[in-house]
């Protein structure tokens, strides 16, 4: 067991074993929770999976939103990867944007189960779970600036990039509740996107 590993601990404090440890984990939840949505994701099926002691996975994560949140935060911290291996495609900011705030978006679809367990955890009320929204928002921001016009002020993106980031959030919230369906995603992303930035074309 992990007697240097609080719960809940900082990654960047964990040591190199703790920290793949930890990483097993959340792939492990993103794995069970691509299987079979959010009531698959039980602590005892991850560390089954993951083969980590139960009490160690409790000593990274307080909860099992907080362990989803983080996957979320893994999950998003991939897109980062991807988006920069593959820069955005587009003749225009709004295009640009678009490119890469859809491919986030069809990932998600393609994995709805998956989706919906990430979303309605970093939705939750769960301190943990909240102690992991500042990183997701951080990501995406990095992600969406990427397709930004380089000369644009950075406090300008900045506040871009926040209500973007809200708007993509909030469409994926509506379609994992029912309110919405998965067209509807894109199709607010589109509206969002051109009405800030067609400005900057």
């Amino acid at each position: 067991m992990d007697s240097a590993a609080p719960s809940g601990a900082d990654p960047s404090t964990l040591t190199p074993t703790q920290a793949a440890r930890r990483e097993r984990v959340i792939r492990a939840a993103l794995e069970l929770g691509a299987d079979g949505g959010y009531e698959a994701v039980q602590m005892r099926a991850v560390a089954a999976r993951s083969e980590v002691a139960l009490g160690t996975i409790y000593r990274y994560f307080s909860s099992k939103d907080h362990l989803l949140a983080a996957a979320l935060v893994t999950w998003t911290g991939d897109l980062e990867r991807r988006v920069a291996q593959r820069p955005p495609r587009g003749t225009t900011p709004a295009d640009r944007v678009g490119d890469v705030l859809g491919r986030a978006t069809e990932a998600m679809k393609r994995q709805p189960k998956l989706t919906e367990a990430v979303i309605l955890a970093i939705s939750s009320p769960d301190k943990g779970a909240a102690s992991c929204q500042g990183d997701v928002a951080a990501s995406m921001a990095r992600v969406i600036d990427r397709a930004m016009p380089d000369d644009l002020d950075p406090a300008v993106k900045a506040d871009l990039a926040r209500v973007l980031n809200f708007v993509w959030y909030g469409a994926l919230l509506g379609w994992v509740n029912g309110w919405s369906g998965t067209d509807d995603v894109g199709r607010e992303i589109g509206n969002a996107t051109h009405l800030l930035l067609d400005q900057y074309a």
